[in-house]
């Protein structure tokens, strides 16, 4: 029975064994391998962590240029999402580390680069639709909406600065103040947002100035000039309400110069006084304040035309006060009454030179406007032609003053290169021995108030009235009998000023 053998069906199936695999030879081991087969293993028990650190990756750099949009069929309602966005952020709080004094009423003012920032951005996405005028238009209509939201929130912002006492408290920068508040740092960051953003649509070389359908940006343009001038002219205003006094102040001889000076010089043949003049001495305290704070009020390209404005007045006024200033004060202290009058004059004329060469290197710090464009240009170039008068005066001054021989060919035409015959002439009539400055007026039967007013208020006014009054003058000195040759040298200038 146990003989008997299971039936196939009964059987498990089965598949056939895998073949033996076969035997590979051992592979052949030189120096090397059991050189390496002898080295310590690591322990399986301890990581070599440092083996795992990777260095981090870099900070991805800021593109210079904004990335535009894709131009598809919902390019028009992203970028107006894209601009509405900017806005609010430009006039977001910033979150950096604060600066002492420029928290007002909690808050910071807005921080340098913003307006560039908005700017960049509008720029971008107009010149990449440069070619497709139709889309060029769409989006100078499209940015309409988020320029008058920006431009009526920065009025918010600036009217109740504007508004405070403490914008102009103090109204000019001095030598214990010589930083703005924070009403002013308020108010300066508002202008110089707008500043920055005017100067990137300015490049934008659109022709929004004859673009008669409101299509451009030319009226957000006069609002953001409108802004910064709203802050400038009051700043500037300042300035120059402190130092026209100061300048005009230049025509007077201060009494303590003048005993001061007659004291030390000892009379002739002693060494002159270097003691200069209280308003040169004020202006060398106050002129390198001046400078940085005009920077910071005109940096924007539309106040250059302000900026030439001022220095031109500035240096009109100094003109007329150097070419006018009398020899010796007319309210002369008895001691000083003493002493010579030729020690007094000559002391004084040199005084008058040296005050006048001051002068200028003082004013040349403040700062020019930038011949950028042709407006600015040639705002430049009348500053220019400005200080080149004062330049002529110390000159003159330092001849005429200094006891120099004038040639009657040569010298005295090229002093009197570019300077107004309306200054020259007071300073040459003293040179001759006609008087003192104020002696023009009794000369031509006029008021000394009048005459000034009508005549010397300006550069432009100057040249008007300069061929009249060298002509009133010439037939003066012509009807002097007096051989004197000084005189002649006048009257030859005068013939020379009329020809011109």
């Amino acid at each position: 029975m146990h003989a008997l053998k299971t039936p196939a069906f009964l059987r498990p199936s089965s598949r056939p064994s895998s073949p033996l695999p076969t035997p590979t030879p051992a592979p052949v081991r030189n120096d090397i391998d059991l050189a390496v087969e002898q080295r310590p293993a690591r322990p399986l028990t301890k990581l070599a962590l440092t083996h795992f650190s990777r260095k981090p990756s870099p900070a991805p750099t800021r593109s210079v240029t904004p990335s535009t949009l894709v131009q598809d069929g919902s390019y028009l309602e992203s970028l107006s999402l894209k601009l509405s966005e900017a806005v609010t952020k430009a006039l977001a709080q910033p979150s950096n580390a604060v600066v002492p004094g420029d928290v007002l009423n909690g808050k910071r003012p807005i921080p340098t680069g913003r307006g560039q920032a908005l700017g960049e951005l509008i720029s971008s996405e107009l010149q990449a639709s440069q070619g497709n005028v139709h889309l060029q238009r769409a989006i100078l209509r499209l940015l309409h909406r988020p320029l008058s939201v920006l431009i009526t929130n920065l009025s918010a912002l600036l009217l109740p600065l504007i508004s405070s006492t403490a914008f102009l408290m103090p109204p000019s920068p001095t030598v214990q103040l010589p930083n703005p508040n924070a009403t002013q740092a308020h108010a300066l960051a508002v202008a110089g947002f707008a500043g920055e953003l005017l100067d990137c649509l300015d490049g934008l070389d659109l022709d929004a100035s004859h673009d008669h359908r409101g299509d451009g940006l030319n009226s957000f343009r006069e609002g953001l000039i409108s802004l910064i001038g709203r802050v400038a002219n009051p700043l500037i205003g300042g300035i120059k309400g402190d130092v026209l006094p100061l300048i005009q102040a230049l025509e007077s001889v201060h009494p303590h110069s003048l005993t001061s000076a007659l004291t030390k010089s000892g009379g002739s043949g002693s060494k002159p006084s270097s003691h200069q003049h209280p308003s040169v001495m004020s202006l060398q305290a106050l002129i390198p304040i001046y400078a940085k704070a005009l920077g910071r009020y005109t940096a924007s390209k539309s106040m250059q035309s302000t900026l030439a404005t001022f220095l031109i007045s500035v240096i009109w006024h100094a003109l007329v006060a150097l070419s006018h200033r009398p020899s010796v004060s007319r309210s002369r202290s008895n001691s000083v009454s003493a002493l010579s009058a030729a020690s007094s004059n000559n002391t004084f004329k040199k005084r008058m030179a040296s005050d006048a060469r001051v002068l200028y290197d003082l004013l040349i710090l403040l700062p020019k406007p930038s011949p950028t464009n042709n407006t600015n240009r040639v705002a430049r170039e009348a500053v220019d032609e400005a200080f080149e008068s004062l330049a002529a005066l110390s000159a003159l001054l330092g001849a005429v003053d200094g006891g120099a021989d004038l040639r009657e060919d040569f010298d005295l035409e090229l002093l009197t290169d570019g300077l107004s015959p309306l200054i020259a002439l007071p300073v040459l009539l003293r040179w001759s021995g006609h008087g003192e400055p104020q002696v023009i007026t009794a000369m031509l039967g006029i008021d000394e108030h009048e005459y000034r007013n009508g005549c010397l208020s300006g550069f432009g006014r100057a040249d008007e009235c300069a061929t009249m009054v060298a002509e009133r003058m010439l037939d003066i000195l012509r009807n002097d009998t007096t051989d004197d040759p000084k005189t002649k040298i006048v009257v030859k200038y005068l013939e020379g000023s009329i020809a011109r």
